[in-house]
């Protein structure tokens, strides 16, 4: 997929809610500023980029500030994960890219007669469509997540080591 089509779902339903609060005057402007912050390079950034979106737009469009000031936590979580991994965080909702091929064949064959052969239809679709996904980037760093590892900015935090008094 190309990257201007990777866009995060979360994101994407956000920015177009955010734009639905504001005069088409203003969407252009804010729309660079919501790529601002969902391009930063690091949490800080992004919180910076925020704050400057806040100040621009507060005064004037008080409810599309809010739209992104009140899920600044989950629009930025992403921070908190390896960086190796953002890549597939910021793409396309999965389950959508998925059932795509499957919503568009069902369409067109007008249902698949019995469950059965829906099931079946279903199956070989989305088995068809699984070699053209991509592979996760940093897989290793998989099993270190499902541990609870701290991630800051990317980058795996190291426990502390417990001194023995």
């Amino acid at each position: 997929m190309p990257p201007k089509q990777q866009v995060d779902s979360l994101r994407l339903h956000k920015a177009r809610n955010v734009t639905n609060a504001l005069p088409k005057s203003a969407q252009p402007g804010a729309t660079k500023a919501m790529q601002e912050i969902y391009n930063a390079e690091d949490r800080a950034h992004a919180e910076r980029a925020i704050e400057a979106f806040a100040k621009t737009y507060g005064a004037k469009f008080p409810k599309a500030v809010a739209k992104i000031t009140d899920d600044a936590e989950e629009l930025l979580a992403f921070y908190g994960f390896p960086a190796e991994h953002w890549i597939h965080l910021r793409t396309t909702n999965p389950i959508e890219s998925t059932f795509s091929t499957v919503k568009l064949r069902t369409k067109v064959t007008r249902g698949a007669g019995s469950p059965a052969a829906a099931l079946a239809m279903v199956f070989k679709l989305v088995e068809s469509a699984q070699a053209r996904w991509r592979a996760v980037t940093g897989a290793h760093l998989v099993a270190l997540v499902r541990a609870g590892a701290t991630f800051e900015n990317g980058v795996l935090v190291e426990r502390e080591q417990a001194t023995a008094a």
